[in-house]
Formats: structure tokens, sequence, C-alpha cells
């Protein structure tokens, strides 16, 4: 099979997306709390089965900003006198946008957040009958021996200590699962970067950790008990052992999406190397377009998809497919009120 081709055409009456848990079977509807959507409440199929790509990214407003530039990107058309809409806006928790096959999300900071996330979408892939979904996460980090600017595609995603694996507390009990990300994807985005482009873009590997201060090293938070010494020693092993960049959502992201069987990359930029300090001195303008530079590559991956196949987009921007409308306002109240 060539690069960006597809084996099959026509969707399938059965998703690819491995949700295993047999315990949806017997629920009523399934209400996916955090993203104000419902099997039984919303035509899922209708509104999310032609979907391809689930974009994620930190903030609601830069995954409003990415998807209004993949609009252009790959010229995409609303109907007149319509809008892009967010479609978990009665969630007030996470923001999703959908441009024709691809989904824009947003998933806030660190992985019990991601975690979240990637738990309803990938129920939502599975109720929309999504076949073969390509997941991306799409962000920032600060860069090991790497200047900021520089866009990093991870090739694995590795806990503090360098565990290529997620730890999950089930019932008491330790839970491992390994944290893939798929390795011809991976350089399928690198393929993608232009000799023209003013900033380099790198394969390597990403440490991922559940705090932003002291878990990545930094002297700079409300406590520190290591020394500068101590701090240096272990930010330089980690770039012996190939680690590029440190950030705090790929561990779980990897985790999840190949554990449903979720073809996924992580692509960041880096804000700084942290071998030359913790904080970042740059002007907002200079961060804005360091930000858009993982966009850009993703951007590059589906175009190139959408043209390689002639795929023909639906105007689907966001509009509510409702089934039921008893239904789908408690779903309504039901996000509002979970927490």
């Amino acid at each position: 099979m060539s690069f960006f081709q597809e084996e099959n055409d026509e969707y399938e009456d059965v998703s690819t997306v491995m949700v295993r848990n047999s315990h949806l079977d017997l629920m009523d509807q399934d209400i996916l709390y955090h993203l104000a959507l419902g099997s039984g409440s919303h035509d899922l199929r209708a509104m999310f089965g032609d979907v391809k790509f689930v974009c994620m990214g930190g903030t609601p407003k830069r995954m409003e900003q990415f998807a209004y530039r993949l609009m252009e990107e790959i010229s995409y058309k609303i109907p007149t006198g319509t809008t892009l809409q967010d479609i978990s806006r009665y969630s007030y928790r996470y923001s999703m946008y959908k441009v024709g096959p691809v989904l824009c999300i947003s998933h806030g900071m660190g992985m019990p957040s991601v975690g979240i996330l990637l738990h309803e979408t990938i129920k939502l892939m599975f109720h929309a009958k999504v076949v073969d979904p390509v997941f991306f996460r799409i962000g920032t980090s600060g860069g090991i021996g790497l200047e900021g600017g520089t866009v990093i595609i991870s090739d694995e995603a590795v806990d503090g200590t360098l565990q290529p694996h997620l730890e999950l507390q089930i019932l008491g009990k330790t839970v491992k699962r390994s944290s893939v990300l798929d390795k011809k994807l991976q350089w399928e985005l690198k393929s993608l970067a232009e000799p023209d482009d003013p900033y380099p873009t790198v394969i390597g590997k990403t440490v991922c950790t559940s705090d932003f201060y002291e878990g990545q090293g930094r002297m700079d938070g409300a406590f520190c008990d290591f020394t500068e010494e101590e701090r240096m020693e272990y930010l330089e092993k980690l770039k012996f052992n190939g680690v590029r960049n440190i950030e705090m959502e790929s561990l779980a992201f990897a985790a999840l999406t190949h554990h449903a069987g979720i073809k996924a990359a992580v692509v960041c930029v880096t804000l700084l190397d942290r071998l030359k300090g913790d904080q970042i001195h740059y002007p907002k303008e200079v961060l804005d377009e360091w930000q858009q530079r993982p966009q850009k590559l993703v951007c590059r991956y589906i175009k190139k998809y959408l043209s390689k196949r002639g795929l023909i987009l639906n105007n689907h921007c966001g509009s509510v497919n409702v089934k039921s409308p008893r239904r789908f306002k408690l779903v309504q109240q039901e996000s509002e009120s979970y927490d």
C-alpha cells in the first residue's frame, strides 16, 4: 500500500477503533459528559462518521485557530449563513471543532485531562463507526539541547525514569500500558518538512511528566529540593538517552491511542532549551509564530492525504444532529453539572 493510500473507500458498519469495555453494551445510552454528546441523544454516525483525523492541542483558543487555519489550507468552505461551531460548548471543559473529516479538540493541561478526553473521543469514534482514524497531539514543550522554535516529532513517549509505559492505579493495583507511537507516520511527517523552513524538524524521544515544575527539573517553582548540579546531571542524562523534549501529555496520549488500536503521532515545538534555563523570555509574537509550526506540519500531512485521495468533503462544520430532543436536553444538563 503506497503513501497515503487507503484500503477501502467506503464507510464500514463497524469501527476499527477498539473499545475494550463490554459493559457499554448494557447501557441505555453512553453519555460523553465532558464532550456534551451522547449515543442516544445525538446521531453520532451522521455527525462524525466521516472523521479521518483527530487533532488535539492544549487550549480552546489554539484549537479554534487551528480549525480556521485548516479551513484555509484545504480550501474548505462552509455554507453561506453558517459559522464554525464549538460542538462541545455545553460541556464548558473542552472545545471541539469539525472541519470536514478533521476534528480539532482542546485537551487541557496534563495527563489526567488528556486521558479523560481520550476515553470519550475513542468512544465517540467507536459509536460513529469511524474507520482507521489518525490522531495527532499538537503542542509545545521544553527542548533538551535544542533551541526554541524547533519542531520535534516524538518517536517514543517515556516517563521521567525513561520507561515507555503509562502506569495507572486501577482498583488499587498498578497497571502498565505501553506508550507506542506509529513509526511510519513519524517518517511520513518528517518527509513533509520543507528545505526552506526557517527551523529544523527532528525526530526524537519525548519525556512526559505529571508536573510542570519539580517533575521537569525546574528550579523556579514554589518548591525545589535539588541543586543546580543535580538538575543538570538529570537533563544531561536525558539528552544522552536520546530525549529531545519534555512535556506533560504524550505518555497518556500514546498509551491510550495504542490501546485502542489507533495510529497516532505527537508533534511539538520547543519554547526554550532546558539545558540553558527554566523561564521563557521570548516576545509573545515570536512564541505565537513558533506554536504554528507543528500545526503547519500536520496541515501538510492532512492536505497531502486529501489531495492524494481526491476525497470529497461534506459541509459538516459542527451542526448538531439531534435524534432525541429529550435525551439531548438530558445530556446538556448532565454535562453542565458533571464535575
